[in-house]
């Protein structure tokens, strides 16, 4: 496989290239036969209010081409992000969502064909190491059965099962479930699929 390079997007550059990163998740999550246009909408809607949220920040992976991308931003100190999560949210994440601290990892894939050769987790690490944050969360698609599986470089999921994998050897912890509110607009993996289901959170302290 020929070498794939990652850069650092501006919110600017993100804008510029929006469509190129809907080239790659339309790609990543091949929808129903069809659907193509109605999930590249989607997505280029949700991007376009992800990009004006405080502290957004974009990491791409190319080769020939771009292959991959991973983004994410602050959690408004609202707890707006937490308004469907399911049970009591504890204090310190409530405290540490109204103080800024806390960043969503809002999107992260990676095409078929570069899929298993460490693509997301070096995106994620990229995205991650500069991150002024007491805490990162992220809402993939429910795995019914708790168990992992699939693997450990879950590209823009995969399968529920390889993104639950994922997550665990990259060192975060299953948190609880986010309602199909918040989860349908604020998830990693949201790909296409049903409108109304619960996500689940994952939340990982920053290694510094």
């Amino acid at each position: 496989m020929a070498e794939v390079y990652l850069r650092r997007l501006s919110r600017w550059q993100a804008e510029q290239q929006r469509d190129v990163v809907a080239d790659v998740y339309v790609s990543a999550y091949r929808g129903a036969a069809g659907a193509e246009y109605r999930d590249r909408r989607g997505f280029l809607h949700r991007l376009e209010r992800h990009v004006q949220h405080t502290g957004f920040d974009m990491v791409v992976a190319d080769t020939a081409g771009t292959v991959g991308c991973a983004y994410g931003f602050r959690v408004s100190r609202t707890g707006e992000f937490w308004s469907d999560f399911r049970g009591e949210l504890p204090t310190d994440i409530e405290e540490l969502t109204a103080s800024g601290r806390t960043f969503v990892l809002a999107e992260l894939m990676v095409v078929p064909a570069h899929r298993r050769h460490g693509i997301a987790t070096r995106l994620v690490e990229r995205l991650l190491i500069r991150l002024d944050a007491d805490l990162v969360v992220a809402a993939t698609e429910r795995h019914s059965d708790g168990d992992g599986g699939g693997g450990s470089d879950a590209g823009s999921t995969g399968t529920p099962g390889a993104a639950a994998e994922a997550f665990r050897a990259w060192g975060w912890s299953r948190f609880g479930l986010l309602g199909p509110h918040t989860a349908l607009d604020l998830s990693y993996g949201a790909g296409p699929g049903p409108d109304s289901v619960a996500r689940e959170v994952w939340i990982r302290r920053p290694l510094r």
